[in-house]
């Protein structure tokens, strides 16, 4: 490379190690997730490898990855199982925990949890919303 050559900083995607950190975060958040009574109800019907795939291609573009993701939209997937504002909170604050056992990057959980608080209203059933 020389002096004159500008390089794009890296993603967050980049910055945790891509692809196998994303799946490693994934698999921890899912094993807590399903290990708590409150949310494991959620999944009982849920083929959890195709799950895992799903979050994994969302969490890949939410930290700036590659865009391969197809599957159905965040409101179109969740408001059916009329999920509440204290079970999205409690999602978050695994997702959360995973990341930062990790060993993420205190600015990527931040970028993290702001695109929590932007997506929440897609993500919790209309009738559960207070003030939304």
């Amino acid at each position: 490379m020389t002096v004159t050559e500008e390089t794009a900083p890296a993603s967050h995607y980049d910055r945790i190690g891509g692809a196998s950190s994303v799946k490693a975060a994934v698999e921890l958040f899912y094993d807590k997730v399903l290990a708590d009574p409150e949310l494991a109800g959620y999944f009982t019907d849920v083929e959890m490898a195709g799950q895992r795939r799903h979050l994994a291609l969302m969490l890949t573009v939410v930290l700036g990855g590659p865009n391969e993701y197809t599957g159905r939209g965040l409101a179109e997937a969740h408001q059916p199982l009329n999920i509440t504002v204290e079970h999205y909170a409690k999602v978050g604050e695994h997702l959360t925990a995973t990341l930062t056992e990790l060993g993420v990057p205190a600015d990527i959980l931040a970028d993290v949890q702001t695109v929590l608080g932007q997506v929440q209203g897609q993500v919790v059933a209309a009738e559960n919303r207070s003030g939304v």
